[in-house]
């Protein structure tokens, strides 16, 4: 995912009318955004479990909207729009309830996300009475909370299992545009962005070549690659990443990976032991199974012989596959079965691609990174940190992310 993070911005615009209207922007602090439309939408007697569960349906759904760059992206110069059919209410110069506004100040900063996923959840909501949806209804938040749900119960009633992140923090809106047009010869964090948004768009666009390996340097490879997808979406075809291809790239990249839907395949993170198991085999399941299946993923995305999968914890056909996919391409025995060597092997290259393409502070938070323990870090913690272009200057004073050696 490009440079954007989840965070609460300072401001956001929002296109009073369609997008693609005559109609005017304004710019407004988030916190007064959320208290127009909570104000607009919803009505401030209701239980206080209601009012809770919507003003976080409503920070997440617009946190999302500039998550994903959603508007910005298609080259619109806003965040957010008013139109309810496919944004959220705003009115323009309102004023705002007392009792909503005083929940607002305490809520503006937390949003819902997936467990394990990093962006906020585009949670849609909608009256429940004359509209319906696929997500919350406000009028039906409230006869629950009538009932005695909690506002957590609430959300989780309509979206499944959500968690709550509090006090996140609060910047102005960036573009993740890195200012100046990425070429043959470049190199870096913005060039490594590239390379993956293309390796996934390629996965539903075959026509566009993968580039292996994911160096962050701008060569042959990748000009090939950003040609193709020139191409194909009427872009000018000069091998140039500049504004407008750069967000081209990341239109496609959130429609391929579905953030900006509810049912998001999400940018999936976790805090876990890498260490090896025990032999892993068709038939099993559970956590070590997806976490499996996770570095195979990400492997997928980088090594074209190695098929993509789903994250499910199951070890099936589609496991089987990427895994003898993996023996293969690492030069070990075709067994389809996960013994010491073939996870070494995995972990070796995944850890590689971790550092070098995932471990970037200004696309992932800092749980993002994995924790390492016991045998795990014996043996990984300098695995392949430095096989691969780190996507950063290296200086004087700079410590390694794991092993912490400071370089001299």
């Amino acid at each position: 995912m490009p440079t954007v993070i989840p965070y609460i911005p300072q401001r956001i615009t929002v296109h009073l009318g369609s997008p693609s209207s005559g109609a005017a922007n304004v710019t407004v602090p988030f916190i007064d955004y959320v208290k127009n439309v909570a104000s607009s939408e919803i009505y401030p007697t209701w239980e206080e479990a209601a009012l809770r569960a919507n003003i976080l349906a409503i920070t997440s759904f617009a946190l999302n909207r500039v998550y994903t760059e959603f508007y910005r992206s298609r080259g619109y110069d806003f965040d957010i729009t008013n139109s309810t059919a496919i944004d959220q209410y705003f009115v323009n110069g309102r004023s705002y309830f007392d009792h909503i506004s005083r929940l607002v100040d305490e809520l503006f900063n937390d949003y819902l996300r997936r467990p394990g996923f990093v962006e906020p959840l585009a949670a849609k909501f909608c009256n429940g009475t004359t509209v319906t949806c696929e997500g919350l209804s406000q009028w039906g938040s409230q006869n629950l909370a009538l009932q005695g749900y909690t506002s957590n119960r609430i959300l989780r009633s309509y979206y499944g299992d959500v968690e709550i992140v509090t006090n996140a923090p609060i910047r102005g809106i960036t573009s993740s545009y890195p200012g100046t047009p990425l070429r043959r010869g470049s190199s870096g964090p913005n060039v490594v962005v590239i390379q993956v948004e293309l390796n996934r768009i390629s996965q539903n666009y075959p026509a566009i070549p993968k580039i292996n390996p994911v160096d962050g340097i701008f060569g042959s490879r990748t000009e090939a690659s950003v040609r193709a997808f020139q191409r194909i979406f009427d872009l000018t075809d000069d091998g140039i990443v500049g504004p407008g291809t750069w967000y081209e790239l990341v239109r496609l990249y959130t429609a391929v990976t579905d953030l900006a839907e509810l049912r998001s395949q999400g940018q999936q993170f976790y805090s876990i032991n890498w260490s090896y198991p025990s032999p892993l085999q068709p038939g099993n399941t559970g956590d070590k199974i997806r976490h499996l299946q996770y570095m195979l993923s990400i492997l997928s995305a980088f090594i074209p012989n190695i098929p993509p999968l789903a994250i499910d914890g199951i070890y099936g056909p589609d496991t089987t596959n990427a895994v003898l996919a993996a023996q293969r391409w690492f030069g070990l025995p075709e067994t389809g079965t996960v013994d010491d060597p073939t996870w070494d092997a995995i972990y070796d290259q995944f850890s590689g691609i971790e550092t070098t393409a995932l471990r970037n502070a200004e696309r992932f938070p800092e749980e993002a990174v994995p924790t390492f323990t016991g045998r795990t870090r014996g043996i990984y913690s300098r695995s392949t940190t430095m096989t691969q272009f780190p996507a950063r200057d290296l200086h004087t004073g700079q410590q390694d992310p794991i092993s912490q050696e400071v370089i001299r």
